[in-house]
């Protein structure tokens, strides 16, 4: 798409920090951040809003989630468990899509989000 802002970071048109790229899929860190960690997937193709998606991307879809856990790991905020078996840390993933949705670039993409609290009133 011509005038879509993700479109143009996959394209290396606008800047941006690149944290993973592949074939299918760029990961930057988001410029307004709501989160210690918060970064953007996106596929490089253009699909407009999760609603757009078809059986077609079930692959596509499948490498962003499965990206997930390296991603959290790579920045420190993967789930880990101490020696009684707690928890600590930890990640939100997340998908806006459409107007009601709070999506505000119309490019699929996943957020994730991670770190030190206090972000759980964030935005999203």
């Amino acid at each position: 798409m011509e005038n879509c802002l993700f479109c143009k970071i996959a394209a290396k048109q606008i800047p941006s920090s690149i944290v993973h790229e592949d074939d299918d899929l760029l990961v930057f860190k988001d410029i307004n951040p709501a989160a210690p960690v918060h970064l953007l997937i996106i596929p490089k193709v253009h699909v407009s809003t999760l609603s757009d998606c078809t059986p077609e991307h079930a692959p596509l879809l499948g490498k962003m989630m499965s990206l997930v856990p390296k991603l959290a790991a790579d920045h420190n905020i993967a789930v880990t468990y101490d020696e009684q078996g707690q928890p600590s840390r930890g990640f939100k993933f997340l998908i806006n899509s459409g107007p009601d949705g709070g999506q505000e670039v119309y490019h699929l993409h996943m957020h994730l989000y991670g770190g030190p609290r206090p972000w759980r009133g964030m935005r999203t």
